[in-house]
């Protein structure tokens, strides 16, 4: 795994994060707030599709919070009695949104019939949740089965978001959050709250986790107002208690 950010600090307090990828620089900078009152913390980061982090977690890997992006794969992690029950929460809410070039003539879902638009970026399904909600959005619009031979498949949300950025895809489903970091992609249309599941950041201590306390410590930090202005900033909405 490839961790990003970390800082020097006693080894009995680091904190090893797995996180969706349309967190990073959200979380980044909540680490930073954070630090500011907790200077013996050092967190090191694994950032990817939600997928992909808890298959991860499954095999062992050395993980003291994970951040999905979806209830599926905290539900797995849950099933295979690998997270700390009492520490989950569910963070924070995104919108789903079809993102082009800034010069694309596309102006909503049903044009990505057209035959100017030649390759879709989206998430691989299987692993990527935003890649699911676009599943289930283009199913609700009865579009999948049309579109589905111009699909790049993408290993996270960022990866499609680069895609989309390069001229490599003419048009991309990415969250909204995503979508706020580039001047090179303009949304075109945001999905339905309907048209897929609820999209959901739920968070929760790893059960192997070396560091329980301090991992539950962030995590309820995650929840203050400081972090959540944090979040609001890059296009988080907050989630319900």
């Amino acid at each position: 795994m490839a961790f990003i950010g970390s800082y020097s600090c006693p080894a009995q307090s680091a904190l090893t994060v797995s996180a969706a990828a349309s967190l990073k620089d959200a979380i980044v900078e909540t680490e930073t707030a954070y630090k500011q009152g907790h200077a013996n913390i050092a967190f090191a980061n694994n950032f990817g599709s939600s997928g992909t982090l808890a298959a991860q977690i499954d095999q062992g890997a050395p993980v003291d919070i994970f951040i999905a992006a979806a209830a599926k794969p905290m539900d797995d992690l849950a099933g295979s009695g690998l997270i700390v029950a009492a520490t989950r929460r569910n963070l924070l809410r995104n919108t789903l949104v079809l993102i082009a070039p800034l010069d694309s003539k596309l102006h909503d879902f049903h044009g990505l019939t057209d035959k100017s638009i030649k390759v879709i970026a989206l998430g691989d399904p299987a692993s990527v949740p935003a890649g699911e909600y676009g599943r289930q959005t283009l199913m609700s619009l009865h579009l999948w089965d049309q579109l589905k031979e111009k699909f790049v498949l993408g290993k996270d949300v960022r990866q499609v978001l680069t895609y989309v950025e390069t001229g490599n895809a003419d048009a991309g489903l990415v969250y909204a959050t995503d979508a706020m970091t580039s001047g090179k992609v303009r949304v075109i249309a945001s999905a339905a709250e309907s048209a897929h599941e609820p999209i959901a950041y739920p968070a929760a201590v790893v059960k192997r986790s070396r560091n329980e306390a301090a991992a539950r410590a962030f995590i309820d930090y995650l929840a203050s107002p400081i972090a959540q202005a944090i979040f609001q900033k890059h296009g988080f909405t907050i989630a319900a208690p």
